[in-house]
Protein backbone atom coordinates (compact mmCIF):
# COMPACT_ATOMS: atom_id res chain seq x y z
CA UNK A 1 0.00 0.00 0.00
CA UNK A 2 1.56 3.27 -1.14
CA UNK A 3 0.85 6.21 1.15
CA UNK A 4 -1.09 9.23 -0.09
CA UNK A 5 -1.60 12.66 1.44
CA UNK A 6 -4.91 11.39 2.78
CA UNK A 7 -3.70 8.20 4.49
CA UNK A 8 -0.01 8.83 5.26
CA UNK A 9 0.77 8.22 8.96
CA UNK A 10 2.17 11.09 11.03
CA UNK A 11 5.63 9.52 11.13
CA UNK A 12 6.10 9.96 7.37
CA UNK A 13 6.47 13.69 8.11
CA UNK A 14 8.40 13.22 11.36
CA UNK A 15 12.08 13.43 12.30
CA UNK A 16 13.42 11.41 15.25
CA UNK A 17 16.29 12.52 17.51
CA UNK A 18 18.32 9.92 19.41
CA UNK A 19 19.58 10.75 22.89
CA UNK A 20 22.42 8.60 24.25
CA UNK A 21 21.88 9.63 27.86
CA UNK A 22 25.34 9.15 29.34
CA UNK A 23 26.83 11.55 26.78
CA UNK A 24 24.05 14.12 26.39
CA UNK A 25 24.17 16.41 29.47
CA UNK A 26 25.37 15.88 33.04
CA UNK A 27 23.54 17.83 35.76
CA UNK A 28 25.33 16.68 38.91
CA UNK A 29 29.05 16.75 38.07
CA UNK A 30 29.69 13.01 38.13
CA UNK A 31 30.81 13.05 34.50
CA UNK A 32 27.87 10.99 33.21
CA UNK A 33 24.82 12.42 31.47
CA UNK A 34 21.49 12.12 33.23
CA UNK A 35 17.78 12.96 33.05
CA UNK A 36 18.07 16.27 34.92
CA UNK A 37 20.61 17.14 32.24
CA UNK A 38 18.12 16.31 29.49
CA UNK A 39 15.71 18.77 31.12
CA UNK A 40 18.32 21.49 30.68
CA UNK A 41 18.41 20.88 26.92
CA UNK A 42 14.80 20.29 25.88
CA UNK A 43 14.63 23.76 24.33
CA UNK A 44 17.53 22.84 22.04
CA UNK A 45 15.45 19.92 20.77
CA UNK A 46 12.35 22.09 20.41
CA UNK A 47 14.27 24.72 18.45
CA UNK A 48 15.70 22.02 16.18
CA UNK A 49 12.11 21.04 15.40
CA UNK A 50 12.24 17.27 15.92
CA UNK A 51 9.02 15.33 16.47
CA UNK A 52 10.26 12.37 18.50
CA UNK A 53 13.06 11.74 21.01
CA UNK A 54 14.32 8.17 21.25
CA UNK A 55 16.24 7.42 24.44
CA UNK A 56 18.93 4.77 24.46
CA UNK A 57 18.48 2.58 27.55
CA UNK A 58 17.86 4.38 30.83
CA UNK A 59 16.91 1.24 32.73
CA UNK A 60 18.66 -0.13 35.82
CA UNK A 61 21.79 -1.87 34.59
CA UNK A 62 25.29 -2.98 35.65
CA UNK A 63 26.44 -0.96 32.59
CA UNK A 64 28.55 -3.74 31.10
CA UNK A 65 27.37 -2.60 27.65
CA UNK A 66 26.43 0.96 28.56
CA UNK A 67 22.87 0.09 29.56
CA UNK A 68 22.03 -2.49 26.90
CA UNK A 69 22.40 -5.06 29.68
CA UNK A 70 19.20 -4.49 31.68
CA UNK A 71 18.70 -5.77 35.22
CA UNK A 72 15.28 -4.14 35.78
CA UNK A 73 13.01 -3.07 32.92
CA UNK A 74 10.70 -1.06 35.17
CA UNK A 75 13.19 1.22 36.91
CA UNK A 76 15.66 3.95 35.94
CA UNK A 77 19.32 3.38 36.68
CA UNK A 78 20.46 5.68 39.53
CA UNK A 79 23.26 6.77 37.21
CA UNK A 80 20.62 8.66 35.22
CA UNK A 81 18.16 9.61 37.98
CA UNK A 82 14.77 8.32 39.02
CA UNK A 83 11.43 7.36 37.53
CA UNK A 84 10.12 10.71 38.75
CA UNK A 85 12.89 12.45 36.78
CA UNK A 86 11.88 10.51 33.67
CA UNK A 87 8.23 11.43 34.18
CA UNK A 88 9.30 15.07 34.30
CA UNK A 89 11.34 14.71 31.10
CA UNK A 90 8.43 13.04 29.30
CA UNK A 91 6.09 15.83 30.43
CA UNK A 92 8.55 18.53 29.32
CA UNK A 93 8.94 16.97 25.87
CA UNK A 94 5.22 16.38 25.48
CA UNK A 95 4.61 20.03 26.39
CA UNK A 96 6.74 20.96 23.38
CA UNK A 97 4.93 18.58 21.06
CA UNK A 98 7.71 15.98 21.09
CA UNK A 99 6.91 12.29 21.50
CA UNK A 100 9.09 9.91 23.55
CA UNK A 101 10.29 6.50 22.36
CA UNK A 102 12.07 4.08 24.68
CA UNK A 103 14.74 1.60 23.67
CA UNK A 104 13.31 -1.91 24.01
CA UNK A 105 16.06 -4.49 24.62
CA UNK A 106 14.37 -7.87 24.83
CA UNK A 107 16.61 -10.23 22.88
CA UNK A 108 18.63 -10.42 26.10
CA UNK A 109 18.76 -9.18 29.68
CA UNK A 110 21.59 -8.59 32.10
CA UNK A 111 22.88 -11.65 33.93
CA UNK A 112 21.93 -9.67 37.05
CA UNK A 113 18.24 -9.51 36.11
CA UNK A 114 16.06 -11.42 38.58
CA UNK A 115 14.82 -13.60 35.74
CA UNK A 116 18.32 -14.85 34.98
CA UNK A 117 19.40 -15.06 38.61
CA UNK A 118 16.56 -17.53 39.08
CA UNK A 119 17.21 -19.28 35.81
CA UNK A 120 20.85 -20.06 36.60
CA UNK A 121 20.18 -21.04 40.21
CA UNK A 122 18.94 -24.54 39.38
CA UNK A 123 17.87 -26.73 36.49
CA UNK A 124 14.56 -27.05 38.30
CA UNK A 125 13.89 -23.33 38.67
CA UNK A 126 10.59 -22.24 37.02
CA UNK A 127 12.55 -19.73 34.91
CA UNK A 128 15.23 -22.15 33.74
CA UNK A 129 13.66 -22.26 30.27
CA UNK A 130 13.41 -18.46 30.07
CA UNK A 131 16.95 -18.50 28.63
CA UNK A 132 18.91 -20.72 26.25
CA UNK A 133 20.59 -23.40 28.40
CA UNK A 134 22.27 -26.34 26.70
CA UNK A 135 24.68 -29.11 27.73
CA UNK A 136 28.22 -29.46 26.39
CA UNK A 137 28.75 -30.82 22.90
CA UNK A 138 28.15 -34.58 22.84
CA UNK A 139 31.12 -36.55 24.11
CA UNK A 140 33.07 -33.54 25.37
CA UNK A 141 33.93 -32.46 28.88
CA UNK A 142 31.80 -29.48 30.02
CA UNK A 143 33.93 -26.34 30.16
CA UNK A 144 36.65 -27.76 27.89
CA UNK A 145 37.78 -25.72 24.84
CA UNK A 146 35.43 -26.36 21.93
CA UNK A 147 32.76 -28.04 24.08
CA UNK A 148 30.27 -25.21 23.58
CA UNK A 149 26.85 -26.39 22.29
CA UNK A 150 27.45 -24.63 18.95
CA UNK A 151 30.41 -22.88 17.36
CA UNK A 152 28.64 -19.52 17.17
CA UNK A 153 30.74 -16.39 17.65
CA UNK A 154 29.56 -13.54 19.85
CA UNK A 155 29.21 -10.07 18.33
CA UNK A 156 31.64 -8.94 21.05
CA UNK A 157 34.37 -11.51 20.24
CA UNK A 158 34.80 -15.04 21.55
CA UNK A 159 32.21 -17.82 21.77
CA UNK A 160 28.50 -17.03 22.12
CA UNK A 161 28.18 -19.56 24.97
CA UNK A 162 29.29 -19.20 28.58
CA UNK A 163 29.86 -22.22 30.81
CA UNK A 164 28.13 -22.06 34.19
CA UNK A 165 29.72 -24.35 36.77
CA UNK A 166 26.75 -24.24 39.16
CA UNK A 167 24.53 -26.31 36.87
CA UNK A 168 27.14 -27.69 34.46
CA UNK A 169 25.51 -26.20 31.36
CA UNK A 170 26.09 -23.32 28.96
CA UNK A 171 23.91 -20.26 28.34
CA UNK A 172 23.70 -18.38 25.03
CA UNK A 173 24.80 -14.74 24.76
CA UNK A 174 25.00 -13.26 21.28
CA UNK A 175 26.59 -10.17 22.82
CA UNK A 176 28.50 -9.84 26.14
CA UNK A 177 28.65 -12.85 28.48
CA UNK A 178 26.69 -10.62 30.86
CA UNK A 179 23.85 -10.39 28.30
CA UNK A 180 22.17 -13.83 28.21
CA UNK A 181 19.62 -14.30 25.43
CA UNK A 182 15.96 -14.69 26.37
CA UNK A 183 14.16 -17.77 25.04
CA UNK A 184 11.23 -16.39 23.07
CA UNK A 185 10.00 -19.91 22.36
CA UNK A 186 8.68 -19.82 25.94
CA UNK A 187 5.28 -18.05 25.98
CA UNK A 188 5.86 -16.96 29.59
CA UNK A 189 8.83 -14.88 28.42
CA UNK A 190 6.75 -13.21 25.75
CA UNK A 191 3.92 -12.37 28.13
CA UNK A 192 6.35 -10.91 30.68
CA UNK A 193 7.84 -8.68 27.96
CA UNK A 194 4.42 -7.54 26.74
CA UNK A 195 3.32 -6.69 30.30
CA UNK A 196 6.45 -4.56 30.71
CA UNK A 197 5.79 -2.75 27.43
CA UNK A 198 2.20 -1.98 28.46
CA UNK A 199 3.53 -0.63 31.77
CA UNK A 200 5.66 1.90 29.86
CA UNK A 201 2.81 2.95 27.58
CA UNK A 202 0.67 3.51 30.67
CA UNK A 203 3.48 5.74 31.95
CA UNK A 204 3.20 7.96 28.89
CA UNK A 205 5.79 6.81 26.38
CA UNK A 206 4.81 6.87 22.71
CA UNK A 207 6.50 3.77 21.33
CA UNK A 208 9.62 1.66 21.16
CA UNK A 209 12.82 1.28 19.19
CA UNK A 210 13.38 -2.48 19.37
CA UNK A 211 17.02 -3.49 19.76
CA UNK A 212 18.13 -6.39 17.50
CA UNK A 213 14.51 -7.51 17.41
CA UNK A 214 15.03 -9.88 14.50
CA UNK A 215 17.35 -12.02 16.68
CA UNK A 216 14.61 -13.20 19.03
CA UNK A 217 13.65 -16.27 16.94
CA UNK A 218 16.32 -18.99 16.73
CA UNK A 219 16.37 -22.11 14.57
CA UNK A 220 15.76 -25.08 16.88
CA UNK A 221 16.09 -28.68 15.73
CA UNK A 222 13.51 -31.30 16.73
CA UNK A 223 15.84 -32.60 19.45
CA UNK A 224 16.17 -29.07 20.92
CA UNK A 225 19.72 -28.47 19.69
CA UNK A 226 20.90 -25.47 17.68
CA UNK A 227 22.88 -25.80 14.41
CA UNK A 228 26.56 -24.95 13.97
CA UNK A 229 27.45 -21.95 11.82
CA UNK A 230 29.79 -21.71 8.87
CA UNK A 231 33.47 -21.38 9.81
CA UNK A 232 36.35 -19.57 8.12
CA UNK A 233 40.01 -20.38 8.74
CA UNK A 234 39.15 -22.62 11.67
CA UNK A 235 37.72 -19.73 13.69
CA UNK A 236 34.36 -19.55 15.41
CA UNK A 237 31.32 -20.01 13.20
CA UNK A 238 28.81 -17.50 11.84
CA UNK A 239 25.54 -18.48 13.47
CA UNK A 240 23.56 -15.56 12.04
CA UNK A 241 21.60 -17.70 9.54
CA UNK A 242 20.14 -19.46 12.59
CA UNK A 243 19.29 -16.46 14.76
CA UNK A 244 18.58 -13.50 12.45
CA UNK A 245 15.01 -13.35 11.11
CA UNK A 246 14.39 -16.90 12.31
CA UNK A 247 11.37 -19.08 11.57
CA UNK A 248 8.95 -17.50 14.09
CA UNK A 249 10.13 -13.88 13.92
CA UNK A 250 7.07 -12.45 12.15
CA UNK A 251 4.76 -14.45 14.40
CA UNK A 252 6.46 -13.03 17.50
CA UNK A 253 6.52 -9.41 16.31
CA UNK A 254 2.91 -9.48 15.14
CA UNK A 255 1.88 -11.01 18.47
CA UNK A 256 3.76 -8.24 20.29
CA UNK A 257 1.90 -5.58 18.31
CA UNK A 258 -1.47 -7.14 19.08
CA UNK A 259 -0.78 -7.80 22.76
CA UNK A 260 0.73 -4.38 23.51
CA UNK A 261 -0.98 -1.82 21.26
CA UNK A 262 -4.43 -3.26 20.52
CA UNK A 263 -7.23 -1.13 21.90
CA UNK A 264 -4.99 1.82 22.75
CA UNK A 265 -5.60 5.29 21.45
CA UNK A 266 -2.59 7.39 20.52
CA UNK A 267 -0.04 8.08 17.82
CA UNK A 268 2.62 5.47 18.53
CA UNK A 269 5.89 4.65 16.76
CA UNK A 270 7.54 1.24 16.52
CA UNK A 271 10.87 0.72 14.80
CA UNK A 272 12.77 -2.54 14.70
CA UNK A 273 16.55 -2.70 14.59
CA UNK A 274 17.13 -5.62 12.22
CA UNK A 275 20.79 -6.38 11.39
CA UNK A 276 21.23 -8.50 8.29
CA UNK A 277 17.61 -8.06 7.23
CA UNK A 278 16.80 -8.64 3.57
CA UNK A 279 14.61 -6.29 1.58
CA UNK A 280 12.02 -9.04 1.29
CA UNK A 281 11.89 -9.49 5.06
CA UNK A 282 11.75 -5.73 5.60
CA UNK A 283 8.68 -5.62 3.39
CA UNK A 284 7.04 -8.19 5.65
CA UNK A 285 8.06 -6.35 8.83
CA UNK A 286 6.73 -2.97 7.64
CA UNK A 287 3.71 -3.71 5.44
CA UNK A 288 0.96 -1.84 7.36
CA UNK A 289 -1.68 -4.51 6.88
CA UNK A 290 0.53 -7.14 8.55
CA UNK A 291 0.62 -5.26 11.87
CA UNK A 292 4.27 -5.72 12.83
CA UNK A 293 6.43 -2.54 13.01
CA UNK A 294 6.20 0.87 11.34
CA UNK A 295 9.75 0.77 9.99
CA UNK A 296 13.06 -1.06 10.40
CA UNK A 297 16.69 -0.07 10.75
CA UNK A 298 18.69 -1.97 8.17
CA UNK A 299 22.50 -1.99 8.05
CA UNK A 300 23.34 -2.53 4.42
CA UNK A 301 24.58 0.98 3.70
CA UNK A 302 26.70 1.29 6.86
CA UNK A 303 28.51 -1.93 5.94
CA UNK A 304 29.63 -0.70 2.53
CA UNK A 305 32.98 0.55 3.83
CA UNK A 306 33.76 -2.62 5.79
CA UNK A 307 36.65 -4.60 4.35
CA UNK A 308 37.15 -8.38 4.34
CA UNK A 309 38.13 -8.23 8.01
CA UNK A 310 34.90 -6.52 9.07
CA UNK A 311 34.24 -3.05 10.51
CA UNK A 312 37.78 -2.66 11.90
CA UNK A 313 39.15 -3.25 8.40
CA UNK A 314 37.67 -0.12 6.78
CA UNK A 315 37.92 0.70 3.09
CA UNK A 316 36.98 3.74 1.05
CA UNK A 317 33.30 4.09 0.21
CA UNK A 318 32.36 3.86 -3.47
CA UNK A 319 29.50 6.29 -4.07
CA UNK A 320 28.01 4.00 -6.70
CA UNK A 321 27.68 1.29 -4.03
CA UNK A 322 25.82 3.71 -1.76
CA UNK A 323 23.47 4.70 -4.59
CA UNK A 324 22.80 1.07 -5.49
CA UNK A 325 21.98 0.23 -1.88
CA UNK A 326 19.78 3.24 -1.13
CA UNK A 327 18.12 3.04 -4.52
CA UNK A 328 17.23 -0.62 -4.03
CA UNK A 329 15.65 0.06 -0.62
CA UNK A 330 13.82 3.15 -1.88
CA UNK A 331 12.25 1.23 -4.75
CA UNK A 332 11.70 -1.95 -2.72
CA UNK A 333 9.66 -0.15 -0.05
CA UNK A 334 7.94 2.28 -2.41
CA UNK A 335 4.64 0.42 -2.59
CA UNK A 336 4.79 -1.57 0.61
CA UNK A 337 6.46 -0.60 3.87
CA UNK A 338 8.68 2.27 4.96
CA UNK A 339 12.35 3.25 5.28
CA UNK A 340 14.30 4.54 8.26
CA UNK A 341 16.97 7.00 7.18
CA UNK A 342 20.15 7.43 9.20
CA UNK A 343 23.86 8.12 9.00
CA UNK A 344 24.79 8.19 12.69
CA UNK A 345 23.77 6.43 15.88
CA UNK A 346 25.43 5.21 19.07
CA UNK A 347 26.97 2.27 17.17
CA UNK A 348 28.30 4.15 14.12
CA UNK A 349 31.20 6.61 13.72
CA UNK A 350 30.44 10.24 12.92
CA UNK A 351 29.34 10.60 9.31
CA UNK A 352 31.23 13.84 8.62
CA UNK A 353 34.48 12.05 9.46
CA UNK A 354 33.44 8.80 7.81
CA UNK A 355 32.18 9.92 4.39
CA UNK A 356 32.66 13.67 4.51
CA UNK A 357 35.57 16.04 5.15
CA UNK A 358 35.92 16.91 8.84
CA UNK A 359 38.65 19.46 8.12
CA UNK A 360 38.43 22.34 5.65
CA UNK A 361 34.93 21.45 4.43
CA UNK A 362 33.36 20.20 7.64
CA UNK A 363 30.31 22.51 7.49
CA UNK A 364 29.77 21.96 3.78
CA UNK A 365 30.13 18.18 3.90
CA UNK A 366 28.00 17.84 7.06
CA UNK A 367 25.17 19.85 5.51
CA UNK A 368 25.45 18.09 2.14
CA UNK A 369 25.25 14.67 3.77
CA UNK A 370 22.25 15.82 5.80
CA UNK A 371 20.48 17.17 2.73
CA UNK A 372 20.96 14.01 0.68
CA UNK A 373 19.74 11.79 3.53
CA UNK A 374 16.71 13.87 4.58
CA UNK A 375 15.41 14.25 1.02
CA UNK A 376 15.03 10.49 0.61
CA UNK A 377 11.68 8.82 1.22
CA UNK A 378 11.56 7.58 4.81
CA UNK A 379 11.76 8.82 8.39
CA UNK A 380 15.09 10.54 9.17
CA UNK A 381 16.90 9.93 12.45
CA UNK A 382 19.30 12.53 13.89
CA UNK A 383 21.82 11.28 16.43
CA UNK A 384 22.84 13.74 19.15
CA UNK A 385 25.60 16.06 17.95
CA UNK A 386 25.00 15.20 14.30
CA UNK A 387 23.03 18.44 14.03
CA UNK A 388 26.24 20.24 15.05
CA UNK A 389 28.51 18.40 12.62
CA UNK A 390 30.38 16.70 15.47
CA UNK A 391 33.38 14.66 14.30
CA UNK A 392 35.08 11.44 15.28
CA UNK A 393 37.05 11.53 18.53
CA UNK A 394 40.50 11.17 16.90
CA UNK A 395 41.79 9.32 19.97
CA UNK A 396 45.49 8.47 19.85
CA UNK A 397 45.86 5.85 22.60
CA UNK A 398 44.05 2.70 23.60
CA UNK A 399 43.44 3.91 27.15
CA UNK A 400 41.07 6.60 25.83
CA UNK A 401 38.57 3.96 24.68
CA UNK A 402 35.71 2.61 26.82
CA UNK A 403 33.60 0.60 24.35
CA UNK A 404 33.39 -3.12 25.15
CA UNK A 405 33.32 -4.10 21.46
CA UNK A 406 36.49 -2.11 20.78
CA UNK A 407 38.34 -3.36 23.87
CA UNK A 408 37.39 -7.00 23.28
CA UNK A 409 38.57 -6.75 19.68
CA UNK A 410 41.82 -5.15 20.85
CA UNK A 411 42.54 -8.05 23.21
CA UNK A 412 41.92 -10.56 20.42
CA UNK A 413 43.48 -8.76 17.44
CA UNK A 414 46.82 -7.78 18.98
CA UNK A 415 47.90 -11.32 18.18
CA UNK A 416 47.82 -10.60 14.44
CA UNK A 417 47.61 -6.80 13.94
CA UNK A 418 50.03 -4.02 14.89
CA UNK A 419 49.12 -1.34 17.40
CA UNK A 420 49.36 1.32 14.68
CA UNK A 421 46.88 -0.60 12.52
CA UNK A 422 44.49 -0.99 15.43
CA UNK A 423 44.70 2.66 16.47
CA UNK A 424 43.91 3.70 12.88
CA UNK A 425 41.00 1.25 12.70
CA UNK A 426 39.52 2.43 16.01
CA UNK A 427 39.97 6.09 15.11
CA UNK A 428 37.85 5.43 12.02
CA UNK A 429 35.24 2.95 13.25
CA UNK A 430 35.03 2.56 17.04
CA UNK A 431 31.61 3.12 18.59
CA UNK A 432 33.24 5.56 21.04
CA UNK A 433 33.49 8.05 18.16
CA UNK A 434 29.75 8.60 18.52
CA UNK A 435 29.78 8.56 22.30
CA UNK A 436 31.99 11.52 23.17
CA UNK A 437 29.95 14.10 25.11
CA UNK A 438 27.75 16.55 23.21
CA UNK A 439 29.56 19.82 22.64
CA UNK A 440 27.34 22.51 24.09
CA UNK A 441 29.80 25.40 24.36
CA UNK A 442 33.49 26.33 24.33
CA UNK A 443 34.00 26.03 28.09
CA UNK A 444 36.02 23.23 29.72
CA UNK A 445 34.40 19.84 29.01
CA UNK A 446 32.17 21.57 26.42
CA UNK A 447 29.51 22.50 28.96
CA UNK A 448 28.66 18.81 29.31
CA UNK A 449 29.83 18.43 32.92
CA UNK A 450 31.56 20.25 35.75
CA UNK A 451 33.35 17.00 36.65
CA UNK A 452 35.57 14.59 34.77
CA UNK A 453 33.63 13.21 31.77
CA UNK A 454 33.27 9.43 31.53
CA UNK A 455 34.70 9.63 27.99
CA UNK A 456 37.04 12.41 26.87
CA UNK A 457 35.44 15.44 25.24
CA UNK A 458 36.61 16.15 21.69
CA UNK A 459 39.12 19.03 21.84
CA UNK A 460 37.46 20.63 18.79
CA UNK A 461 34.51 21.63 20.98
CA UNK A 462 36.13 25.06 21.19
CA UNK A 463 35.16 25.59 17.54
CA UNK A 464 32.27 23.10 17.16
CA UNK A 465 29.55 23.67 19.74
CA UNK A 466 25.84 24.39 20.05
CA UNK A 467 26.18 27.88 21.52
CA UNK A 468 28.18 29.12 18.55
CA UNK A 469 25.86 27.44 16.06
CA UNK A 470 22.65 28.73 17.56
CA UNK A 471 23.99 32.23 16.91
CA UNK A 472 25.15 31.52 13.35
CA UNK A 473 22.44 31.27 10.65
CA UNK A 474 24.97 29.49 8.37
CA UNK A 475 25.64 26.74 10.89
CA UNK A 476 25.05 23.01 10.55
CA UNK A 477 22.40 23.32 13.27
CA UNK A 478 20.30 25.83 11.35
CA UNK A 479 20.64 23.80 8.15
CA UNK A 480 19.17 20.81 10.00
CA UNK A 481 16.34 23.05 11.23
CA UNK A 482 15.53 24.00 7.64
CA UNK A 483 15.62 20.38 6.47
CA UNK A 484 13.27 19.28 9.25
CA UNK A 485 10.87 22.13 8.47
CA UNK A 486 10.94 21.17 4.79
CA UNK A 487 9.77 17.64 5.59
CA UNK A 488 6.98 19.06 7.75
CA UNK A 489 5.83 21.53 5.12
CA UNK A 490 6.30 19.75 1.78
CA UNK A 491 4.26 16.59 1.12
CA UNK A 492 6.59 15.74 -1.77
CA UNK A 493 9.46 15.33 0.72
CA UNK A 494 7.40 13.08 2.99
CA UNK A 495 5.71 10.75 0.53
CA UNK A 496 6.79 11.71 -3.01
CA UNK A 497 8.05 9.10 -5.48
CA UNK A 498 11.83 8.55 -5.64
CA UNK A 499 13.87 8.19 -8.85
CA UNK A 500 17.65 7.70 -8.78
CA UNK A 501 19.67 9.65 -11.36
CA UNK A 502 23.31 9.32 -12.48
CA UNK A 503 23.71 5.84 -10.94
CA UNK A 504 27.23 5.42 -12.41
CA UNK A 505 28.62 8.81 -11.30
CA UNK A 506 31.25 8.26 -8.58
CA UNK A 507 31.16 11.87 -7.39
CA UNK A 508 27.63 13.30 -7.61
CA UNK A 509 24.57 11.87 -5.87
CA UNK A 510 21.38 12.86 -7.75
CA UNK A 511 17.72 11.90 -7.53
CA UNK A 512 14.24 13.33 -7.93
CA UNK A 513 11.17 13.32 -5.68
CA UNK A 514 7.78 13.80 -7.30
CA UNK A 515 4.19 14.14 -6.09
CA UNK A 516 1.29 15.32 -8.26
CA UNK A 517 2.63 18.28 -10.27
CA UNK A 518 5.62 19.03 -7.97
CA UNK A 519 9.09 17.65 -8.64
CA UNK A 520 12.31 18.20 -6.68
CA UNK A 521 15.85 17.58 -7.93
CA UNK A 522 18.36 16.73 -5.19
CA UNK A 523 22.09 17.04 -5.91
CA UNK A 524 25.05 16.34 -3.63
CA UNK A 525 28.75 16.62 -4.45
CA UNK A 526 30.61 13.97 -2.43
CA UNK A 527 34.07 15.44 -3.15
CA UNK A 528 36.31 18.40 -2.32
CA UNK A 529 36.50 19.39 -6.02
CA UNK A 530 34.03 21.05 -8.34
CA UNK A 531 31.88 18.55 -10.21
CA UNK A 532 29.34 18.72 -13.02
CA UNK A 533 25.90 17.16 -12.62
CA UNK A 534 24.69 16.09 -16.07
CA UNK A 535 20.95 16.36 -15.48
CA UNK A 536 18.00 17.12 -17.76
CA UNK A 537 17.99 20.66 -19.23
CA UNK A 538 14.43 21.16 -17.89
CA UNK A 539 16.11 22.12 -14.61
CA UNK A 540 17.71 25.24 -16.12
CA UNK A 541 16.68 28.30 -14.08
CA UNK A 542 14.75 26.16 -11.57
CA UNK A 543 14.48 27.89 -8.18
CA UNK A 544 16.56 26.62 -5.27
CA UNK A 545 14.50 25.24 -2.38
CA UNK A 546 17.49 24.72 -0.10
CA UNK A 547 21.26 24.68 -0.48
CA UNK A 548 24.32 24.73 1.72
CA UNK A 549 26.15 27.69 0.15
CA UNK A 550 24.95 31.19 0.98
CA UNK A 551 24.74 32.90 -2.37
CA UNK A 552 21.69 33.10 -4.59
CA UNK A 553 22.51 31.28 -7.78
CA UNK A 554 20.98 30.90 -11.19
CA UNK A 555 21.04 27.25 -12.14
CA UNK A 556 22.40 26.23 -15.51
CA UNK A 557 22.60 22.68 -16.84
CA UNK A 558 24.94 20.89 -16.50
CA UNK A 559 24.91 22.06 -12.89
CA UNK A 560 28.33 23.05 -11.59
CA UNK A 561 28.59 21.94 -7.98
CA UNK A 562 31.16 23.42 -5.65
CA UNK A 563 33.04 21.25 -3.11
CA UNK A 564 30.54 19.29 -0.98
CA UNK A 565 27.69 21.39 -2.30
CA UNK A 566 24.05 20.33 -1.87
CA UNK A 567 21.21 21.75 -3.96
CA UNK A 568 17.50 21.03 -3.98
CA UNK A 569 15.63 22.49 -6.98
CA UNK A 570 11.90 22.66 -7.58
CA UNK A 571 9.78 22.72 -10.70
CA UNK A 572 6.15 22.25 -11.68
CA UNK A 573 5.58 19.41 -14.11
Amino acid sequence: MAFTQENAPWWTRAVVYQVYPRSFQDSDGDGVGDLRGVLQRVDHLAELGVDVVWFSPLYRSPQDDNGYDISDYEDVDPLFGTLADLDEVIAALHARGIKVVMDLVVNHTSDEHAWFVGSRSSKDDPRRDWYWWRPARHGMEPGAPGAEPTNWASFFSGPAWEYDEATGEYYLHLFSRKQPDLNWENPQVRQAVYAMMRWWLDRGVDGFRMDVINAISKVVREDGSLPDGLTHDGRLGDGSPYYLSGPRIHEFVAEMRREVFAGREGAFLTVGETPGVTLEDAQLFTEPERGEVDMVFQFEHVGLDHGPGGKFDPRRLRLTDLKASFGRWQSGLAESGWNSLYWDNHDQPRIVSRWGDDGAYRRESATMLATVLHLHRGTPYVYQGEELGMTNAHFTSFDQYRDIETLNYLAEARAYRTDDELLAAFAAMSRDNARTPVQWDASPHAGFTTGEPWLPVNPNHVEINAAAQHADPRSVFHHYRRLIALRHDEPVVAIGDFTMLLPDDEHVYAFTRALDDVELLVLGNFTSDERLALVDPVWTDAPVVIGNYDDDRVVEVPVRLRPWEALVLRRTR
